[in-house]
């Protein structure tokens, strides 16, 4: 119990407390959506994100499958007409699956297997603890798009499971981002060609939480991978933007 509060606390301490950060992240999204826009926060954990697009006067629909983050979900934003919380896990197909719970670094909790073990040989991981599991609903891209609308931006923060995420997402949206780690690079090639598939997009890249884009100018897949190539060596990880050309 004690790790799972450990957990919960830092991370409210990381993601909403830091008013500078907070300052960046509205100049960042704020690229994407403006009042009365809809937003998809996919792993949603302790709802730094939705402030930051509230604040921009965004509609939200916040999607986290951690019983301990949906707590802290509903305590800030259960009374918020413009805040919808799903209590779901995204992936390729509907159903039920296995969510590795870490007490200790929620934020780290997945649903991949393969994404847990190659990690598991990163420095940055090496003190990491799966230590728990818990069974979670999942629905689609598509389910929660046919649900509540088309997202002008999608973030897809998920853990090693952000290509059944977009196995699961039959159309263009207008702005996507999705989590990168060198460890896992593949995975984002991956990532990249189901996005490419979808339309024609730019792209940029924010490392770790920084909130500041790498590149002055928005790249093709070529000069993203380009890029990540140079940025790989360093172990930083980080959040790959896609807009629609």
């Amino acid at each position: 119990m004690f790790g799972r509060i450990w957990g919960i606390t830092r991370s409210l301490v990381v993601y909403h407390g830091q008013p500078a950060k907070h300052r960046r992240m509205r100049q960042v999204y704020g690229q994407f959506l403006g009042p009365g826009d809809l937003g998809f926060d996919l792993g949603a954990h302790v709802g730094g994100r939705v402030r930051a697009w509230r604040r921009l006067g965004a509609r939200v629909i916040a999607v986290e499958p951690q019983p301990d983050c949906l707590r802290v979900l509903r305590f800030f934003y259960g009374r918020n007409k413009d805040v919808t919380i799903v209590p779901s896990a995204v992936g390729a197909k509907p159903g039920r699956a296995r969510l590795a719970l870490s007490s200790a670094n929620p934020t780290v909790s997945s649903m991949s297997e393969d994404w847990i073990e190659s990690v598991g040989a990163d420095p940055g991981f090496s003190r990491v603890r799966w230590d728990r599991s818990v069974e979670v609903e999942v629905a689609t891209l598509d389910e929660l798009i046919a649900t509540y609308g088309v997202p002008a931006f999608c973030k897809i923060d998920v853990e090693g499971f952000e290509v059944d995420v977009l196995h699961g997402l039959s159309q263009p949206l207008r702005g996507l981002s999705f989590e990168y780690l060198p460890s896992a690079h593949d995975a984002t090639l991956t990532a990249l060609e189901i996005v490419g598939r979808l339309g024609t997009y730019r792209y940029n890249f924010s490392p770790v939480e920084t909130m500041r884009f790498a590149s002055e100018e928005w790249l093709d897949a070529a000069g993203l991978i380009r890029l990540l190539d140079g940025i790989r060596p360093t172990g930083r990880s980080g959040d790959v933007y896609a807009r629609l050309s």
